[in-house]
């Protein structure tokens, strides 16, 4: 078991595995580092340093009562890269970890950073405004957090449905894949998990995504019931400086999990190009 401490005393778990040029994942809500695990044996296999760890209250990582959100999240992997001392590093980020990628680019720059992978990731902004009319209603970021707050087992449970795509006709049931994502939820902190809605949803990324100056892939699911596509990857490829966009036709929120091998071979072309 690994783990770094952070300046205000945080104890974040992280695995690391392999040698090579490293490969840094940042998840999605409400799951740990082992969201990656299909990516990081397959990169690992295929001569990279993979490294993967859980934002604080999520997984194995502490659980503070405060600190949880996007400024810290982004801080605590900075912190995590420089201990490890990675240069040249690949971060892929899903989902809320495409938020925490972004903003560690936008407080701590590029220097360590060799190229970036988005996806189904929430910048530039995931709420619904008068300037974002794709976004999300905030009434279903408050349903989300009723459902954390009341009952988040049971919530977890129904969640896996749209965000693996298995709710759609014609969608095959894959159930360990639906109690790993439980297993990996109820693992983390309730405080952290409710803090963390309002960062994937109502944080403002654009500034952020208009300082990365690495070669990005953008990977998004066209049938996406998490994080639309029309609010996220479209903006995202059009911000973010001569991006590549991957557009996956009824690819739901979870397909790292759910196709990972077209993912991986992706993910690699775009390392090696």
């Amino acid at each position: 078991m690994s783990f770094i401490t952070t300046k205000d005393g945080t104890n974040i778990f992280y695995k690391d595995w392999g040698k090579g040029q490293p490969i840094v994942f940042s998840h999605g809500w409400p799951l740990s580092g082992d969201a990656w695990e299909a990516q990081m044996l397959f990169f690992g296999q295929n001569g990279y340093r993979v490294i993967a760890h859980d934002r604080r209250g999520h997984g194995r990582s502490d659980q503070p009562w405060d600190g949880n959100n996007m400024d810290q999240y982004a801080d605590d992997l900075a912190e995590l890269i420089e201990k490890l001392d990675l240069k040249d590093a690949i971060l892929i980020g899903h989902s809320t970890g495409g938020g925490e990628v972004a903003h560690y680019i936008g407080r701590h720059g590029s220097g360590r950073v060799a190229k970036v992978v988005l996806v189904g990731a929430v910048p530039p902004l995931m709420l619904k405004t008068a300037a974002n009319p794709e976004g999300t209603p905030i009434e279903v970021f408050d349903g989300i957090r009723k459902g954390t707050a009341g009952d988040r087992s049971q919530f977890f449970k129904e969640l896996t449905l749209p965000f693996y795509g298995f709710n759609l006709e014609g969608a095959k049931m894959n159930d360990g894949l639906r109690e790993s994502f439980w297993l990996q939820g109820m693992a983390g902190s309730i405080k952290g998990h409710y803090d963390c809605i309002r960062e994937f949803s109502e944080v403002d990324y654009t500034d952020d995504l208009k300082k990365i100056d690495r070669p990005t892939l953008v990977i998004h699911g066209d049938d996406d019931q998490i994080v639309p596509f029309a609010a996220s990857a479209s903006k995202t490829a059009k911000i973010v400086r001569d991006a590549k966009l991957i557009v996956y036709k009824g690819g739901a929120h979870g397909l790292a999990q759910i196709e990972p091998d077209k993912f991986n071979a992706d993910v690699l072309a775009f390392i090696k190009a």
